[in-house]
Order: C-alpha cells, then structure tokens, then sequence
C-alpha cells in the first residue's frame, strides 16, 4: 500500500469493516449535502450523574419555617410602630405580639437545625459583618429582646415610656430581620439560590410583609386593619415582581422555581396571594372575609419561603444547574476576550 491509497473517505478500493464510524468529521469541514452524522451530538454528563457541589444539610421544616418566621417578625414590628403613631391600639397590640412570639419561633427553627444552643451562643463570640449567619445571629439578639419588652408593654399597660423605645428599637430592626435570610442562602453555592442575589431580598421583603398584613387582617378589628392590608397588597405586588424578575435573568436555573416541589408550593402562594387581595379589597368590612383573607396571605407567605428552599435543593441535586452555567459564562468571558473587550 502506497500513500497514494489513502484518501480522505478511507483506503481506495477496501470496503469499511463493521466497526468504522463516518460522519465524524462533518463538524469540522461541514457534511455533504443529505450526509448523516453517526455520532450523535454530545450531551451533557456528570461522573456517574452525582451532584458537582455538597447539597445543604439544612432540613425542613426547621430551616423553611426560620425563614417565614423571620420575615413575619420583622415586617410585623415595623407595623406595630406604624400602627402605634397613627393610634390603632388592638392593631399595634397584635402586631407587637406577632413580632415577639415569630421572632422567638424563629430562633428555635434556628437552634433546632444546628442540634445544640451552644452553636448558636459560639455564632456571638465574634462580629463578622461579612457574614449573613454571624450578623444575623446579632440581629435576632438585639431584635428579640426589644420586641419582647414592647409587647409587654403593651399587653400590661406598664412602663409605656420604655414600650415606645422597644417598639421604636424593634421597628428600626425590622427590616433587616425580615431580609437578611436572603443574604443568607444567596451566599451559598446553590445555583437557584445564589444566582437570584440581586432580587431575593425585595422576594423575601415583600414576602415578610405580606405575612404581617395578614396577620394583622387576623387579629386587629375591621376599623384597624387598614394599614394591614395596604401592606400586604404591597407585599404581594413586591414578591411575584422580584420572583418573575428572577426567572427571566436567570435563565435555566430557574427551572426548579417552575417545576418540582418547588414549583408547587410557589404556585399555591400565588393562588393564595390572589385570593387574599380579592378578599381584603372586595369585603373590607366583613369580620369573617377579612379574617380569612389574612389566613390567606399567611399561607402564601409561608409557601414562598418553602417554595424557594425546596427549588434550591433541586439545583444542588442536579448537575445541570452547576455546570452549564459556568461553561457559558467561560465561553462568554473567552468571546469577549477574543473581541478585545474586558472579560468581567
């Protein structure tokens, strides 16, 4: 055999034995016109199909139920101080209660998932302000107290002076207590968590305050309750605007958001976030329709929260979400490169 045999399509005159591919190099100098490729295109794998980063270890409903309470907490303190100025005692009365007795639910969602209370005392040896955990480890122990005492203020009608400091205290907390759980997760490396940094705090804040209107619509007399649902409407309106903003940037991560377990909570506190609004503005004055719009918006509130825990556990399980993303942002940093523009 000379090397005048050999020939792009193969030796001249020797048929392919059984085992011999074609099509291989199409991709390289382009298929001729009705050629099929026997190779099929490659498709995207990890080893043995396991997950590329470490899941959370945090459990449900521990770590779901901290995030509602948290929120409902903070965004019910700053209520009770509005409600306190503009004179709706009953109103300020539940809303600081609601903040106390969440606040405190919380921190024992908190303690539960970590095993011991000694691990969440060793959380306060240090101040680490780049740290969610560390710094809402304070938060929760400077607010807790404070709305502690304006509730018990209130409540017993004693040392109204030192109430009024509480509740204004505990207000000034509040809405940090209520969003910094979303600097918590977003800090992780779960691809539906991290990648919504931006939005996740105006999800959780408007979450947060959902919850307290509705507990307010619960609690206060239909006279009162004004306030509680103009800020449970707000809060509605602020969390489906910063959920869908983060499933159109993005992009496929936010697949879990729409599908799986994550999916369906998410969807039923959107149907219960409809159905709270249309109960609180269509029969502002009925007792009982206010009350159950205000169940209404507890539970989407508390749906949310799930719903995002359990979409950030299906991005860690599936490799897809981890390394997809990373390849394009590769190709899109070496593009860019390639164009003599700064790469980020």
């Amino acid at each position: 055999m000379s090397g005048s045999d050999v020939t792009r399509e193969g030796l001249r005159g020797v048929r392919p034995g059984r085992e011999a591919m074609t099509g291989v190099n199409a991709g390289r100098r382009g298929r001729r016109r009705g050629e099929q490729p026997m190779v099929p295109d490659a498709e995207f794998a990890s080893y043995y199909g396991q997950p590329v980063i470490n899941p959370p270890v945090w459990r449900s409903p521990d770590i779901p139920g901290y995030l509602f309470l948290g929120g409902l907490a903070g965004a019910s303190a700053v209520l009770a101080a509005g409600a306190q100025v503009t004179g709706r005692g009953e109103l300020a009365r539940a809303a600081k209660a609601g903040a106390f007795g969440a606040g405190c639910l919380s921190l024992v969602g908190l303690i539960h998932d970590l095993g011991r209370p000694a691990r969440f005392l060793n959380m306060l040896r240090v101040i680490k302000v780049t740290s969610p955990m560390s710094a809402g480890s304070w938060l929760l122990s400077a607010f807790i107290p404070a709305a502690g005492l304006a509730a018990a203020s209130s409540v017993t009608g004693r040392a109204p002076r030192v109430g009024a400091a509480a509740t204004a205290g505990a207000a000034m907390l509040g809405p940090a207590v209520a969003s910094y759980t979303a600097a918590l997760i977003s800090d992780t490396a779960v691809p539906a968590w991290h990648d919504g940094y931006r939005e996740m705090p105006f999800v959780f804040a408007g979450s947060g305050a959902t919850a307290a209107g509705g507990l307010g619509l619960v609690a206060a007399p239909a006279a009162e309750n004004a306030p509680a649902r103009n800020l449970a409407v707000l809060g509605v309106v602020t969390e489906l605007a910063g959920s869908e903003v983060i499933k159109r940037r993005i992009g496929m991560v936010a697949e879990p958001y729409r599908s799986g377990r994550g999916g369906r909570y998410l969807r039923a506190g959107q149907v219960l976030s409809v159905l709270g609004i249309a109960g609180s503005v269509l029969a502002r004055r009925n007792k009982l329709v206010s009350k159950l719009s205000g169940a209404a918006f507890l539970a989407a509130s508390a749906s949310t929260r799930w719903g995002i825990f359990h979409a950030g556990l299906a991005s860690a399980a599936d490799p897809r979400y981890t390394v997809i993303p990373q390849r394009e942002r590769l190709r899109q940093r070496a593009g860019a490169s390639a164009d003599g523009q700064p790469s980020g």
